[in-house]
């Protein structure tokens, strides 16, 4: 089990170094100059703009402003924006904020998700079966931005059950409904995995035996069924949490959350490169770290994992 998590680790080394290489080559060859448009309609002076463009490098070639990039990151220091602001104290404002929202999705999404998942699974072809196909198809189907703009009426506005923009400093029952938002498709397309995976594995021999064998209805689900089922679940759900890191955009802007999403697409408006950079590159950290932790549940749910992993 050490040598196989020790693999993995080694394997995230040159995944993250491709991933912000490629970031920072896309960023670096964006149209435009932020710089000449710090100044709006009054353009700054040369002299200044070329005392910024120094200042934060832009004047080098690009794989020197690559690895100086690298060399600052890993001394911790994560730069500033054009405007003097400190990108790390605005990051470890919004992060924790932005995490929060994604627990409350995951959870939502994992927990609700693979109950109705098992639920219609085992009911293969009942009415329970059907609502709960037609229900995911229904969520599928309407784009977030509409979710979320109808809960925000709904629950905002006319039942003022929760307010309609969340602000700074949100709780965590402030961040409850923006939460289930943002993991609503997530939550269906659980749901529909885990009920393929549920339906297919209780068709199987072994079930069928361990039932004709006298153990009782839970104990079989639980460690026949949900044991084979969950193994495309976990990775959907770990490599989705990556997904909803970069995905609370749309979520954050629409109840006004000062999250990663929120300050990404905030720096992809005023061309603040570093910072789109600086973001993109943390969330690439936790889609590999939360990549890392699917495949160590793998060998635990599945320890043939381990051994072929050693071959």
């Amino acid at each position: 089990m050490t040598w196989y998590v020790l693999r993995r680790v080694l394997q995230m080394i040159p995944v993250f170094f491709g991933a912000t290489l490629l970031v920072y080559f896309m960023v670096f060859f964006m149209p435009g100059d932020p710089i000449a448009a710090l100044g709006g309609d009054k353009p700054l002076p040369e002299a200044a703009q070329a005392r910024l463009r120094e200042e934060f490098n832009l004047d080098k070639p690009f794989l020197v402003q690559y690895f100086l990039y690298l060399a600052n990151i890993f001394q911790g220091d994560l730069g500033s924006t054009f405007r003097g602001q400190s990108i790390s104290r605005q990051l470890a404002d919004a992060f924790p904020i932005t995490i929060r929202l994604a627990i409350i999705a995951i959870v939502f999404e994992a927990v609700l998700g693979i109950a109705a998942g098992v639920i219609s699974g085992l009911r293969k072809g009942t009415w329970i079966d059907t609502t709960f196909l037609m229900l995911s198809l229904l969520v599928i189907a309407v784009p977030t931005f509409v979710l979320g703009f109808v809960a925000q009426f709904v629950l905002g506005v006319q039942l003022r059950v929760m307010p309609v923009n969340v602000g700074r400093d949100p709780s965590w029952e402030n961040l409850l409904v923006p939460g289930m938002v943002l993991g609503a498709v997530s939550f269906a397309y659980v749901l529909r995995l885990t009920r393929t995976q549920v339906a297919e594995v209780a068709a199987q021999d072994h079930v069928r035996t361990a039932t004709a064998k006298g153990l009782p209805r839970h104990r079989v689900v639980s460690a026949h069924v949900l044991r084979n089922s969950l193994i495309p679940v976990i990775t959907y759900i770990g490599i989705d949490l990556g997904m909803l890191m970069g995905g609370a955009i749309v979520t954050e802007s629409i109840f006004n959350i000062p999250g990663i999403g929120f300050h990404l697409w905030d720096a992809i408006r005023a061309g603040e490169n570093t910072k789109v950079v600086t973001i993109v590159t943390l969330l690439v950290t936790v889609f590999v770290i939360a990549n890392l932790i699917v495949d160590i549940l793998y060998a635990l749910l599945d320890p043939r994992i381990r051994y072929v992993s050693k071959s």
